[in-house]
Order: structure tokens, then C-alpha cells, then sequence
């Protein structure tokens, strides 16, 4: 990192966009054991981001306190790599130090770092909101697998759900596992547009 220190505020944050990107290119790992699905680590950050929205919302928490501990909860893996609950046995990474070089020269040390200390200190309502988010949406997943007929999703399921932690999350959880996961597109159109057919005389 000794190079970066002759870098301008403004070419450091485009460092640190730079950075951001390559979540797009880092493959959430759990899946290899799961035997189906696949993710990368911004797809997982974005929802979870949403997720922890809506639960900030639920929960009458700081929105937008919240949403930005989802957004960032993952971004040390930008450099560390995502490691599933297998590889941490023998693995070890420095997530601290690697948010440390990420942000370091942008200006944004302070804050990001702020967001990373109260999410793994879960005191707060909104840390316990954001964690709840990162569960959450990998139930959803798990549920999503589930459907498509991998029963060992429905294992899976069940353990994730019983880390979920607030009130807010449990009323989530409950409600992702008895939901399938398709209904939002399959029962919202009119039920007459599946019998539709082509061209212009779509009676016959």
C-alpha cells in the first residue's frame, strides 16, 4: 500500500469505486457445498441492502443508518475474498486492516469504519437490523433453492432462520419460508394471460 500514499483524495475515491467493482467479480463460496445457486458478492450486498431498508422501516430504526451498514458489510471482500463456513476452519483474513487500505487517503475512513464497528458490535438496534438483513437474504435464496427441489436448501433453511435476531426479522423469515418463491410473478398477471396465444386471432 506504500503507493497509494502520493494519490489525491479524488483519484484515491476513484481507487476505492474501482475497488467496489470487483464484488461484482467475487463469487459468493457457499454455494459449492449447497450443490446449486450462485451469487457474487455485490448481488448479495444489494438486496441485503434493501432488506435492511424495509427492516429499518418496520422497526421505526435510522434507515439510513442501517442501509449503509448492509452496503458495506461485505466490501472487505473486495480484497479478502468471500470464505464460507468450511474454509474459515483453516483461513483466516484481517477484514479490519483490509477496510483500513480500501478507504485509506479517500476520506470516507471514518464513516466506513464507523459502519463496520457498530455492525460487529450488534449493540445497536440498527446493527442487529442489518444483520438480520444479511440472513435474510440468503433465506431468500435458501427458499429460492428450496422450490427448484434441492431438499438439503430446506436443511439449510431451517438453521438460517434460527439466527435471525429481532422481532422485525423473525416476522420476515417465517413469512419468506411458507411463501414460494415465484407467486410474485406467477399469480400477479391477470390468470388470462396464460392461455393467451399468437397472432392476431388469439381465440383460435
Amino acid at each position: 500500500m506504500g503507493n497509494m500514499k502520493g494519490r489525491d483524495k479524488t483519484t484515491r475515491i476513484v481507487d476505492f469505486l474501482n475497488e467496489c467493482g470487483m464484488l461484482r467479480k467475487t463469487p459468493r463460496t457457499g454455494y459449492q457445498f449447497l450443490g446449486s445457486g450462485c451469487e457474487n458478492v455485490a448481488e448479495h450486498s444489494f438486496r441485503t441492502a434493501v432488506i435492511g431498508h424495509v427492516l429499518a422501516l418496520m422497526a421505526g430504526a435510522d434507515v439510513a443508518r442501517t442501509t449503509y451498514m448492509c452496503l458495506f458489510h461485505d466490501l472487505h471482500e473486495s480484497r479478502t475474498g468471500d470464505f464460507n463456513y468450511v474454509n474459515r476452519i483453516y483461513n483466516n483474513s484481517d477484514r479490519v486492516l483490509a477496510l483500513k487500505h480500501a478507504t485509506g487517503g479517500t476520506g470516507l475512513e471514518e464513516e466506513i469504519m464507523g459502519y463496520w464497528d457498530e455492525l460487529e458490535e450488534t449493540a445497536t438496534l440498527e446493527a442487529k437490523l442489518a444483520q438480520d438483513a444479511d440472513q435474510l437474504d440468503f433465506i431468500l435464496i435458501l427458499k429460492e433453492e428450496f422450490d427448484m427441489g434441492n431438499k438439503y436448501a430446506g436443511q439449510w433453511l431451517e438453521m438460517a432462520v434460527q439466527r435471525v435476531r429481532t422481532e422485525w426479522g423473525q416476522e420476515l423469515a417465517e413469512t419468506i419460508a411458507k411463501t414460494d418463491h415465484k407467486d410474485w410473478w406467477f399469480l400477479g398477471p391477470d390468470p388470462s394471460w396464460w392461455s393467451r396465444k399468437n397472432g392476431k386471432d388469439k381465440k383460435k
